[in-house]
């Protein structure tokens, strides 16, 4: 081992804990009188949030919770969640982030896995909740949340409601110092088969993502997203990936923040325009779904900023967004990485280019933020080189990515061979740092002997005027071994067949982009295409249903 230069600190010297009630502080050291916002509903200050989370810590002690206890929690983005977000990891307790979205039988998996003790339920979920209580191993108590009133509602173990237990609890409240690497908060990732993983994350990890995500989002000027005088809102669930780690960094700048509860484009479009959104981030269907609401039809929302992440953002959604106004930014993450990675950054030699170029690099997956390293390996484990054409698997390393599958260690293993985290995503990386997500290793379509990336061949459909939605998997074939077949949603009053298809997607093969083995044989036209609890495309239900696609009688199957 390298012999370093240590120096013991002065007995008296106050060892800084890195801590999420460090982030707390700050926010209404620069702005007391900043405000939270919760639908039409809740408006308060930073002075009022920091009263809040301190009467909810009592709260919670008060009701039996201790430093250990696994605190789970179930209900839409809001002014209570940011609240837990906090006060719950910084009484040294962990917060259990419940993915409502999933099956019931999921969700009591997930709450017996992670030993749930206590459960505040929001009262929209009482029904599911009541369903899944008798089987329940740890839970000892529960506080119902509620918009209105609390009458009718009465949960199993019910200890009260949420806003009654804060109005009895003291304002103050002396959140201790402990170890910074205490566990803080969990929740479970859906793979594609099995059940539900958990990851979990600590003090300094959450801390130390949060310093770099604030930087990430402020310090670049070419993709300035989030400053302190910007407003704020979530469009992506606080359950998934504590809304990608964008409320802490709100908090911390004291930053205005606006939540919208249960997703409602027409709530969102109305939102947006009262409170003056500047900055938020979202996956590609919700954007869409924003989009095509009745109340933003002719509506301009200029200065608006979103991150996309969760799939790849297209240069056809990149381009609807700016014709409406909107500044779209690519970024990259997933679960295991609690999720900030990379963010698209455009240096001068960018900047000095051609705005096609410029966009081009805008809705790649982005340059590694501070304290990330990105590798690629082949199928061997070798390290391959940064040149931009290399494909192979992203690996990475950041003091912040989840040290494993709770109560799993053959899948922790799995995850961490070689001392890299291994995303299962093919990737390149150029010389300039950008990372190129190529396709999930799984969804990797392998026609005539040549790989072919799902996500490009969604790219460039999504190219035509008529395509509103892609996506796109590879099918078995028995002269090719697989070829792709593309789920098509067209847009209102459009009609789109193989034919025209292939006339769109010709030239791209005649300019080297895709071979011609990447145009499909066979498209359906659907009005929907499903979706995973967190918006994403949903490639493993598609590949199941597309016997029933191909079987249809209907008209709505295309094929050449």
């Amino acid at each position: 081992m390298l012999q370093t230069r240590v120096i013991k600190p002065t007995e008296d010297a106050y060892r800084y804990p890195l801590l999420i009630k460090r982030l707390l502080l700050s926010g209404s050291r620069y702005e007391k009188t900043r405000e939270i916002v919760y639908r039409d509903r809740v408006r308060y200050s930073y002075a009022t949030f920091d009263e809040r989370v301190a009467r909810l810590a009592g709260a919670l002690e008060a009701a039996g919770v201790k430093a250990g206890d696994t605190v789970a929690v179930m209900d839409w983005d809001s002014h209570r969640y940011l609240e837990c977000m906090f006060a719950i990891p910084m009484i040294g307790a962990v917060l259990h982030t419940i993915n409502i979205r999933l099956s019931p039988e999921q969700i009591l998996y997930t709450m017996n896995h992670a030993e749930d003790r206590f459960v505040l339920v929001n009262r929209e979920f009482a029904a599911l909740y009541q369903g899944i209580a008798g089987q329940l191993n740890d839970v000892r108590g529960t506080i119902l949340l509620s918009d209105t009133d609390a009458e009718g509602v009465e949960l199993p173990g019910q200890l009260g409601e949420y806003e009654a237990l804060l109005a009895a609890a003291s304002p103050q409240y002396a959140f201790p110092d402990f170890d910074e690497d205490s566990v803080a908060t969990t929740f479970y990732t859906t793979g594609t088969t099995g059940n539900p993983k958990g990851v979990y994350f600590t003090h300094r990890q959450l801390v130390l993502h949060t310093l770099s995500l604030a930087s990430a989002l402020s310090a670049q000027d070419s993709t300035r997203l989030m400053g302190s005088g910007d407003v704020y809102m979530p469009i992506t669930p606080m359950f998934h990936v504590h809304a990608w780690g964008v409320p802490y960094a709100a908090t911390m700048l004291g930053v205005k923040q606006v939540y919208p509860g249960r997703y409602d484009p027409e709530l969102l479009v109305d939102l947006w325009r009262r409170e003056r959104v500047t900055f938020s981030h979202c996956v590609p269907t919700i954007l869409q779904m924003v989009l095509n609401a009745k109340g933003a039809q002719g509506l301009d929302f200029n200065g608006w900023k979103l991150i996309i992440g969760g799939s790849a953002l297209t240069r056809s959604l990149y381009e609807t967004a700016l014709a409406r106004g909107i500044q779209l930014t690519a970024a990259y993450g997933m679960s295991e990485t609690c999720p900030l990675i990379s963010v698209a950054h455009l240096n001068q030699n960018l900047l000095a280019g051609s705005e096609d170029e410029r966009v081009a690099y805008r809705i790649k997956a982005g340059v590694p933020v501070p304290l990330v390293e990105a590798a690629i390996l082949d199928d061997e484990g070798r390290f391959l080189p940064a040149d931009g054409e290399a494909q192979g698997e992203l690996v990475l390393r950041a003091p912040w990515l989840t040290q494993g599958y709770l109560g799993e260690p053959e899948k922790s293993a799995e995850l961490w061979r070689h001392g890299w985290l291994h995303t299962g995503d093919v990737a390149t990386l150029d010389d300039m740092g950008f990372i190129d997500i190529r396709d999930r290793i799984k969804d990797v379509i392998k026609t005539g002997g040549e790989w072919l990336s799902s996500l490009e061949l969604e790219d460039l459909i999504s190219r035509h005027p008529a395509v509103r939605e892609v996506a796109v998997v590879g099918v078995p074939d028995p002269q090719w071994g697989e070829r792709p077949f593309a789920l098509l949603v067209v847009r209102e009053g459009q009609s789109l067949d193989v034919k025209a298809l292939k006339a769109h997607l010709k030239p791209f093969v005649e300019q080297g982009h895709i071979n011609k083995w990447a145009i499909p044989t066979q498209i359906a036209l659907v009005t929907e295409i499903p979706k995973t609890s967190v918006g994403k495309l949903d490639k493993k239900r598609i590949r199941l249903e597309v016997p029933r696609w191909q079987g249809e009688e209907s008209g709505f199957l295309s094929t050449l």
